[in-house]
C-alpha cells in the first residue's frame, strides 16, 4: 500500500502551480456540470419529446461545439487565452439560465447551440494554457491533472444531479451548472496569472504562412477524423446510455447518476499514476489503440448483460479504461505536433473533432435506438469502434511511432 501511495503521490510531482490553479477551476466548473448528462431525460420526461426529437435537440450541442471550437482556435492564436477562458465561462453560464424558460423544440435547440458555442470557445484556450504552463517533460501529466480535476468534479456532479433531478426537478440542474461556471471564472480571475507575453500581436506573416497550417497536415487531419469516430462511440455514455438505463434497465435517475459518477471516480483514482508510468514509454499510438479497443468490449458487455447492474458496472470499468488510455495521449499528440504560433489552430481542430462527435453521437445513438432498438445500436457502435482502432493502427504505421 505504501508503494502504491508513493506512486500515486509521485505522479503529481513537478507540475507547475498554474496548472494546479487551472485544475481547481475546472473541478469547480465540472462539479456543477450535470446538464449534458440529464438533458435527454429532461426533454423526454418533462417536456414529452420523443427519443428521436431529444437526439436532434442534443445534436445542436455538437453544431455549437464545432463552431465554438473553430472560433476558439482562431481567437487563441490572436488573443490572450486567459481572456477567452474567462469570457467563455461567464457567457455560457448566462446562456444556460435561458433553459429555465424555454419549452419549444426550436428554442431549446437554439439555446443548446448557443451554450455549446460559448462553452467550447474555452477548449482551445484551455489547451494553450496547459501548453504555456507546463513543460514538454510533464505535459501529458499536466493534461491528466486537468482531466483528473474535471473527472473528480464529474464524479460529484452526476451523483448529485441524479438526486436533484429526482427530488427537486431538472430545472435546478441548469441553475447549479450556471453557478459553477461563474465560480470557476472567479477562481481564474483571482488566482491565475494573465501572461502578458501571450497577448502580444503575432506577426501577420506567421499566420499567413499556410505551409504551417493544420489544414495542410494530412496526417493530423486523418487523426482528427479518427478522434471524431472515437468520440461518437465514447459519447454514447452521455447520449444514449441514460436512455438505455432508464428505458430498458428501468434505473431511476439517482442510480444512473451514480453509474456516471463511478466513471469520473475511476479516472481520478487510476489515470494519474497510470499515465505517469506510461508517459516515458512514448508509445502514444499503442496506448490510443488499446483505449479504442476497450470500447467494443464495453458495448458487448452491456448488451449481453441484459440490464443486470453488475454488468452495467463492468461496462463502466471498460469504458473508463478506454478514456484513460486514449484521451490523454490523443491530446498530448495534438499539443506536441504544432509550432507555438499554430497551437490555437491545431487545438481548435482537436476540439472540433469532439464537437462533430457531439453532433453525431445523439443522432446516431438515439436515432438507431428509436428506429431499430438498442440491440442494433450496440452492434453498430461495436463495428464503428473496431474500424476506428484499425484506422489508428494504420496511422501509427504511417507515422512510424509507437
Amino acid at each position: 500500500m505504501n508503494r502504491l501511495l508513493s506512486l500515486y503521490l509521485g505522479s503529481f510531482a513537478n507540475i507547475q502551480r498554474n496548472v494546479w490553479i487551472l485544475s481547481i477551476a475546472m473541478f469547480i466548473n465540472r462539479s456543477g456540470s450535470m446538464v449534458l448528462l440529464f438533458t435527454s431525460l429532461y426533454l423526454t420526461k418533462d417536456l414529452k419529446f420523443t427519443i428521436a426529437e431529444a437526439g436532434i435537440a442534443l445534436s445542436f450541442y455538437g453544431i455549437g461545439s464545432v463552431l465554438g471550437s473553430y472560433a476558439g482556435g482562431w481567437l487563441t492564436d490572436r488573443k490572450n487565452f486567459f481572456d477567452i477562458m474567462f469570457l467563455s465561462l461567464i457567457s455560457s453560464g448566462l446562456i444556460l439560465l435561458l433553459l429555465l424558460a424555454a419549452t419549444s423544440p426550436f428554442a431549446i435547440s437554439l439555446i443548446i447551440f448557443a451554450y455549446a458555442f460559448a462553452a467550447d470557445i474555452f477548449r482551445p484556450a484551455n489547451s494553450k494554457a496547459i501548453a504555456a504552463y507546463s513543460t514538454p517533460e510533464n505535459r501529458t501529466r499536466s493534461v491528466s491533472l486537468v482531466r483528473l480535476a474535471i473527472n473528480l468534479g464529474f464524479s460529484i456532479g452526476p451523483a448529485a444531479g441524479g438526486f436533484i433531478a429526482l427530488y427537486c426537478g431538472y430545472k435546478w440542474l441548469f441553475v447549479i451548472d450556471a453557478c459553477s461556471s461563474f465560480l470557476a471564472a472567479i477562481m481564474l480571475w483571482m488566482y491565475l496569472p494573465r501572461l502578458t507575453d501571450e497577448s502580444k500581436k503575432i506577426e501577420s506573416a506567421v499566420l499567413s504562412d499556410y505551409s504551417t497550417s493544420a489544414y495542410r497536415d494530412w496526417k493530423y487531419l486523418i487523426f482528427i477524423v479518427l478522434v471524431a469516430f472515437f468520440g461518437i462511440c465514447f459519447f454514447q455514455l452521455f447520449a444514449s446510455m441514460p436512455q438505455y438505463f432508464s428505458e430498458v434497465c428501468k434505473y431511476d435517475e439517482d442510480r444512473i447518476g451514480l453509474l456516471m459518477a463511478l466513471n469520473g471516480l475511476l479516472v481520478v483514482i487510476i489515470e494519474m499514476p497510470l499515465v505517469a508510468a506510461l508517459e516515458k514509454n512514448q508509445k502514444i499510438f499503442s496506448f490510443i489503440i488499446a483505449g479504442v479497443l476497450c470500447l467494443p468490449v464495453s458495448f458487448a458487455i452491456l448488451h449481453f448483460g441484459e440490464g443486470m447492474m453488475i454488468w452495467a458496472v463492468v461496462y463502466t470499468l471498460f469504458i473508463t479504461m478506454s478514456e484513460i488510455l486514449a484521451m490523454p495521449f490523443m491530446m498530448n499528440y495534438s499539443l506536441s505536433r504544432p509550432s507555438k504560433e499554430r497551437q490555437g489552430q491545431y487545438s481548435g481542430l482537436y476540439s472540433i473533432s469532439y464537437g462533430l462527435a457531439n453532433i453525431f453521437a445523439p443522432l446516431l445513438g438515439l436515432g438507431i435506438a428509436d428506429k431499430y432498438g438498442f440491440d442494433k445500436m450496440f452492434y453498430f457502435f461495436i463495428g464503428l469502434s473496431l474500424l476506428t482502432a484499425v484506422g489508428f493502427w494504420m496511422l501509427k504505421s504511417r507515422e512510424g511511432r509507437g
